[in-house]
Parts: structure tokens; C-alpha cells; sequence
């Protein structure tokens, strides 16, 4: 057997079929395939799956939207929009990317970290 590593990097996942109201901090990753109501805190990278749902703030490092969003999305790094994502609301992100057939509707502030650091 293989020697267990706490400090490993994992990845926290919310499957189809799973509903979650409330907030959610993670020191990591997270997919999300089923649907969570509440704001979304991660160090880490999120994945809104295609049948994923969210209605709630996300906040974190890298995101992927291949689902349903609404809501606010602070990154600080990049966004992607996949061809299948649908998202209402408003996003701060350093980096955007927007395949073709992706929905979005809201407003978007291009940022760096310096200036998000400098603004706290």
C-alpha cells in the first residue's frame, strides 16, 4: 500500500443529485455536478460541471463553467466559459475566455491580483 499524504491536493466533489443550501469554504478544489444554493469559497480551482447549478457568489483562484451560474464570480486568475455554459451575473476576473455557444449576461471587470490585493 501506498504511504497516505494529509497535506495532499484533493478535490471535493458535489455530485448529480445532491443539493447543498448554504456556504461552502474549501481549501482546494471542488467539482460540482448537482446544485448548490450559497456562496462558494476556494483556494483552489472550481468546475462547474454540465449539469452542474449554482445561485450563489464563487470566489476563488481558477474557475470552469460548463453549467448553470447565477450569481457573482470573483477570480483571481482565469475564467472559462465552456460552449455549454449559461451564466447571469457579474464577473471579476484577471483572465476571461468564451467559447462560442456560451450564454452570458451581466457585466465583467478585468482586474489583476495586484490591483485585488491592493484594494483589501
Amino acid at each position: 500500500m501506498g504511504k497516505s499524504d494529509n497535506n495532499a491536493f484533493t478535490t471535493n466533489l458535489i455530485t448529480s443529485g445532491t443539493v447543498i443550501k448554504g456556504d461552502i469554504t474549501c481549501n482546494g478544489d471542488m467539482r460540482i455536478d448537482g446544485v448548490l444554493e450559497g456562496n462558494l469559497s476556494a483556494k483552489g480551482k472550481i468546475v462547474v460541471g454540465k449539469n452542474g447549478d449554482v445561485k450563489g457568489e464563487i470566489d476563488c483562484q481558477n474557475c470552469d463553467v460548463e453549467g448553470n451560474v447565477n450569481g457573482k464570480l470573483t477570480i483571481k486568475d482565469l475564467l472559462s466559459l465552456r460552449a455549454t455554459a449559461k451564466f447571469f451575473g457579474d464577473i471579476i476576473a484577471s483572465k476571461l475566455a468564451i467559447e462560442p455557444g456560451a450564454i452570458f449576461t451581466g457585466t465583467c471587470k478585468m482586474t489583476n491580483e495586484k490591483e485585488s490585493a491592493e484594494k483589501k
